[in-house]
């Protein structure tokens, strides 16, 4: 079992930066962690993810603006957003899979088990 908790958030500015924090507690080794968003009337949808080995993958319409990152050490993985947009408001979880079979796999909900308690994040224009 795992269980992840989130920290971080808020309101800000568009322009701004936020940088959200997840913590994972239980069975941490191995574990491949990522972010998922789910706006109002919006399916939920992939951010960003970092495997144990650290690959990273940042969705496309998102890079050069969110990085991810994690410290095993910690068991933590971390949103830097950059430059935010109001249409980066939303709800952010965070989630953790037990296994990886490419990224095509990391992209899809289904492929987590363990999920965060979500943060909210509102960008103003």
């Amino acid at each position: 079992q795992v269980q992840l908790v989130q920290s971080g958030g808020g309101l800000v500015q568009a322009g701004g930066s936020l940088r959200l924090s997840c913590r994972a507690f239980g069975q941490t080794i191995g574990i491949h962690m990522g972010w998922f968003r789910q706006a109002p009337g919006y399916q939920r949808e992939f951010v960003a993810a970092l495997t144990w080995g650290a690959s990273a993958l940042v969705d496309d319409s998102l890079k050069g603006r969110f990085k991810v990152s994690r410290d095993n050490a910690k068991n933590m993985i971390y949103l830097q957003m950059n430059n935010l947009k109001p249409e980066d408001t939303a709800t952010y979880f965070c989630t953790a899979a037990s296994q990886y079979l490419g990224t095509d796999y990391l992209r899809r909900t289904s492929s987590y088990r363990y999920w965060g308690q979500g943060t909210q994040v509102t960008v103003a224009s």
